[in-house]
C-alpha cells in the first residue's frame, strides 16, 4: 500500500513520547510499504536533523506551524467551536503541500499522527484514500482530568484559570473527537482505557489497539555507578508532566528527605517549564533539561518516579524505565494503559504522598528487592511491548 503519514513535529531524533511513537510506526510501515512523510519542522535546523528519515520514506518538510499568541488562543477559546488542538497546527503552507501531494500521487491510506492533524486528515479523505488517525490519548478525557484536578485546588487563581481553560477544552474536544471518529475509516488507540473512553463518545467508531512500545535492544541495563537520584524523565513543558513534577517536589520529596536527606529529585527532558526551573537549587532538585541519552540516568537512579495525576494513553517513559531494569514507583494513573503490570512484582504503585515516600524508602533501603523488581519489570515489557511485537498489530489495522 502507498501510505501518507502526517506528522505534527519531527519524529527524528526520536525523543519525547509522540516523536518516539511516530518514528517506530514509520519504521514498521516502511519495512513493508512505500511511505511518504509530510512533517512540520519548527526551523531549518530541525529540518536538517530529520535527514536520516530519507532512508525510510519520501520525506517532505514544511517549516512551521506559525506560532499562535496567547491573545489568539484566548480569542479562539472563547469564540471558536473548535478545540485548541484542532487549531494548533493550522498552516497555509502545510495545506498547500498536502493538496499538491494528493493531486500528484495516489495514496491508499493517509495516517494522521495525533488529533492535532485531524483537520488535515479530514481534508485528505476527500481524495479517496482511507483515513486513519493515530490517537495518542483520548484527548477529551485528558482535559477532563486536568479540569477536575485544577478546580479541586480552587480558589487558587492559577488553578481557576487552568481549570476553566481545561473545562472549555474538555467539551470542545469531546465534540470534535466524536465528529472525527464518526467520519474517518479507522482510529488507532494506545490502551484499552482510551478505547473504552472513545467508544463512549462514538459507539460505532472503528478502533484498533496498537499500544506504545520500547526498543529493548536499545534500552538495556547498564553497569554504571549508582546515584542518589530520584529520576523523572519526560517532556517538561507538557502539562501532565509539569503537574506531576511539581506535586512530587512539593508534597512527596520533603517526606522522603526526612529519612533520606541524601536523595535528590532529578528532572530530565526538553523545554523545562518556568515553574520547574524555579525548583532547581542544585542540591535537592536538579533540573537537568534535555540530554542526548537518558539511559545512564535511568540505570543509575535510586528509583525512577512517575507521579502522574493527569493524563491518558500509556507511558513511554514507564516502558523505557522498566526496560532499563530500573526500580519504578508510579501512581496508578502513571501505570495506566499497560495491563498485566503488578504492584510489588514489576513496580511499586502509590497514590498519596505518604505512600509514595514509603515506596521510595523501601527501594532505597532494600536494594536486593529493588533489583528483583527491576529485572521482573524488564522481563515483562520485553515479552510483550517491544516495538517488534507492536508492528504486526499496526499491519493488521492497515489490512482491515
Amino acid at each position: 500500500m502507498r501510505i501518507l503519514m502526517l506528522s505534527p513535529y519531527p519524529p527524528y531524533p526520536p525523543r519525547g513520547g509522540g516523536a518516539l511513537r511516530i518514528y517506530h510506526l514509520l519504521r514498521a510501515l516502511a519495512d513493508r510499504h512505500p511511505v511518504t512523510l509530510l512533517s512540520f519542522a519548527p526551523d531549518e535546523a530541525a529540518a536538517a536533523a530529520m535527514q536520516p528519515l530519507r532512508d525510510l520514506a519520501d520525506l517532505r518538510i514544511v517549516i512551521g506551524p506559525p506560532v499562535r499568541s496567547l491573545r489568539q488562543r484566548a480569542v479562539t477559546t472563547l469564540f471558536s467551536p473548535l478545540p485548541d488542538m484542532a487549531l494548533r497546527n493550522a498552516s497555509q503552507s502545510y495545506t498547500i503541500a498536502l493538496s499538491k501531494l494528493l493531486a500528484a500521487e495516489r495514496f491508499d491510506v493517509v495516517l494522521a499522527e495525533s488529533i492535532e492533524m485531524a483537520p488535515y486528515l479530514l481534508r485528505a479523505r476527500s481524495s479517496g484514500a482511507r483515513a486513519m488517525l493515530d490517537e495518542f490519548n483520548a484527548e477529551y478525557l485528558l482535559q477532563r482530568r486536568a479540569a477536575l484536578n485544577d478546580l479541586r485546588r480552587a480558589p487558587h487563581p492559577k488553578a481557576l484559570i487552568g481549570g476553566g481553560y481545561s473545562l472549555i477544552q474538555w467539551f470542545k474536544l469531546a465534540a470534535f473527537e466524536r465528529h472525527v471518529l464518526q467520519t474517518i475509516d479507522r482510529a488507532l488507540v494506545v490502551s484499552a482505557e482510551d478505547e473504552a473512553a472513545l467508544r463512549r463518545l462514538a459507539p460505532r467508531a472503528r478502533l484498533r489497539l496498537v499500544p506504545n512500545g520500547v526498543d529493548c535492544c536499545h534500552f538495556t541495563p547498564l553497569a554504571v555507578p549508582p546515584a542518589n537520584d530520584l529520576v523523572f524523565a519526560g517532556t517538561l513543558d507538557y502539562r501532565p508532566n509539569v503537574d506531576a513534577a511539581l506535586w512530587f517536589a512539593r508534597e512527596v520529596l520533603p517526606l522522603i528527605r526526612l529519612q533520606h536527606p541524601e536523595l535528590r529529585f532529578r528532572l530530565i527532558g526538553r523545554r523545562p517549564h518556568p515553574a520547574l526551573r524555579a525548583l532547581h537549587d542544585d542540591q535537592t532538585v536538579i533540573v537537568t533539561g534535555e540530554v542526548e541519552d537518558t539511559r545512564p540516568a535511568l540505570a543509575a537512579a535510586a528509583a525512577v518516579v512517575i507521579p502522574m495525576r493527569i493524563g491518558g494513553g500509556s507511558r513511554l517513559k514507564l516502558l523505557e524505565a522498566l526496560a532499563m531494569a530500573a526500580p519504578v514507583v508510579s501512581t496508578a494513573m502513571g501505570a495506566e494503559g499497560i495491563p498485566g503490570l503488578r504492584n510489588g512484582e514489576h513496580l511499586l504503585l502509590a497514590d498519596t504522598p505518604a505512600e509514595m515516600a514509603a515506596a521510595v524508602a523501601r527501594l532505597v533501603t532494600d536494594r536486593p528487592f529493588a533489583q528483583r523488581l527491576g529485572h521482573a519489570g524488564r522481563a515483562f515489557v520485553c515479552a510483550g511491548y517491544d516495538w517488534a511485537q507492536i508492528a504486526p498489530k499496526l499491519e493488521a489495522a492497515l489490512q482491515e
